[in-house]
């Protein structure tokens, strides 16, 4: 079992950064709507809100949310992320690494990644790596923070920890979950503690080879 702290995968849109949030104003003014005539109950994709109806779809909606209203470096933090995040990488030696898939509209990944790197910057995330990538997977962590129905299956699938962080697009996914940051914070400690039990009870065996 390899030494060194915890590493933490933390998704952003809907685990650090507020997404539907910043999305619902910005879908009112791209359909033409009230926001109260907005959902707050959504789903992946929004086709709560019709976007998938509305001439272009969800990839014309999101070229105008990023390209044109700066979406990714404007979204609010939700309540209590960088603080916990703090707190896990200087208090308790935790490896940040953010792993987003926010690459998914061609010519535009210059615009989400400066925005992305702006907003971390500017709200004090702590982080020692950024990866933009769409199988989760792939990029190893102890541990990881998700939202994504999809991406909590494809991790779970792959024998991954994952701490489901709740909101309306995956009620109904199994466990740990958490619905706050406080709560996610608890759940990151016992797995700091847990990992640090697995390691010291690897290295007494080895003495006593």
């Amino acid at each position: 079992m390899a030494a060194g702290p915890l590493v933490l995968g933390v998704d952003l849109d809907g685990v650090c950064a507020d997404f539907y949030g910043g999305l619902r104003p910005l879908a009112a003014e791209w359909l033409g709507v009230a926001i109260e005539n907005l959902t707050q109950e959504v789903t992946c994709g929004l086709r709560e809100w019709g976007i998938d109806k509305a001439p272009g779809g969800y990839e014309a909606f999101h070229r105008f949310a990023v390209g044109q209203r700066a979406l990714f470096q404007n979204l609010m933090p939700i309540p209590g992320a960088g603080p916990a995040l703090r707190r896990l990488s200087y208090e308790h030696n935790a490896r940040i690494r953010v792993i987003t898939h926010r690459l998914c509209a061609k010519y535009l990944h210059q615009i989400a990644i400066r925005q992305t790197a702006e907003w971390l910057d500017s709200h004090d995330i702590p982080y020692w790596d950024l990866c933009f990538i769409q199988d989760k997977a792939v990029v190893g962590a102890d541990l990881y923070l998700e939202d994504s129905p999809e991406s909590i299956g494809e991790l779970r699938a792959a024998g991954k920890r994952v701490i489901v962080f709740g909101n309306a697009t995956n009620r109904g996914i199994a466990g740990p979950r958490a619905n706050s940051w406080p709560e996610a914070e608890e759940l990151v400690l016992n797995e700091i503690a847990r990992l640090a039990g697995a390691r010291a009870a690897a290295v007494s065996t080895k003495g006593r080879e």
